[in-house]
């Protein structure tokens, strides 16, 4: 049914929203069930939560709603009102869910064990949290500030904000628990990614040969596959070469290398990994 829902329009602005408070939800549940028992800060305002709880006794939930008002201000200010409205509907109520579930049972009290279902609670959360266009609020604000005004990549200013609060997990409350949060925050974003890219095992391979009609037939006939052709020139001979491009599931790896040496074993192949395909033969976009 997703396949059908325009980019805009009230079914996609509902859509949105759902996979926002999904997202939010497990999040929290990731939270309260192993990051703050386990004492795992692994970053962003829930990391900073954690150490307002362990050294001042603070309901994390307070904590995370006192931090992201102010940040979403700062976002409207600073950033545009398009990305503090994205940011608004997360920033509420993932404190929301993070106080509705603090009383649930604590499955492991292992800091190990912790960290990595933490880590992939928290990843998965996001990653839907992002699917649906929209943020958590909180420290990326933050990191979209600094990147404003500093001129530092998104992405070094995110590893800026998580490092400062697992150094600070460091002091507060060991080094032992800032290497655990290292290992969560690393789950997290393996998480995410895989969320918003796809945890498909699709490769996607390049074919040179002096043999590319018939590699061409039998991949068409053989595979049941399509291919593009790319018109390419050699670097060496400055000569001009057709490299073929296919894209095959994992599973179709060895067929394919089985076929294009069948017909030319001297053959120069790449394979390498496709985080996502979509389209005819694979998978059809959903949000």
């Amino acid at each position: 049914m997703t396949n059908f829902i325009p980019l805009n329009g009230p079914w996609r602005t509902a859509m949105d929203t759902a996979l926002i408070i999904v997202g939010s939800f497990l999040i929290a549940v990731a939270f309260n069930l192993f990051l703050l028992p386990n004492q795992i800060a692994s970053g962003g305002v829930s990391g900073i939560s954690i150490l307002g709880k362990e050294w001042l006794g603070l309901e994390p939930a307070y904590t995370q709603w006192a931090l992201n008002i102010p940040l979403l201000i700062a976002g409207f200010v600073l950033i545009g009102k398009q990305y503090g409205v994205r940011s608004v509907l997360g920033s509420i109520v993932l404190p929301l869910f993070v106080y509705l579930t603090k009383d649930w049972a604590v499955p492991t009290m292992n800091p190990l064990l912790g960290s990595l279902y933490g880590g992939i609670g928290a990843g998965l959360g996001i990653g839907i949290v992002y699917r649906g266009r929209g943020s958590t609020g909180g420290m990326s604000i933050m990191a979209r500030i600094v990147q404003k005004y500093s001129g530092l990549s998104y992405s070094i200013c995110v590893v800026i904000m998580d490092a400062t609060v697992i150094i600070l997990a460091g002091f507060v409350l060991s080094l032992e628990q800032s290497l655990y949060a290292l290992i969560g925050l690393y789950i997290t974003g393996k998480v995410i990614d895989g969320v918003e890219m796809g945890f498909g095992s699709s490769k996607v391979a390049y074919i040179i040969s002096n043999e590319i009609e018939p590699i061409t037939q039998i991949i068409l006939a053989d595979l049941d596959r399509g291919l593009t052709k790319l018109e390419a020139r050699g670097g060496y001979t400055d000569n001009q070469r057709t490299v073929l491009m296919v894209v095959v599931g994992q599973s179709e790896v060895p067929r394919l290398k089985a076929l294009i040496r069948s017909v030319d074993p001297g053959a120069f192949v790449i394979i390498s990994n496709a985080h996502e395909v979509l389209g005819e033969g694979f998978k059809r976009e959903h949000v």
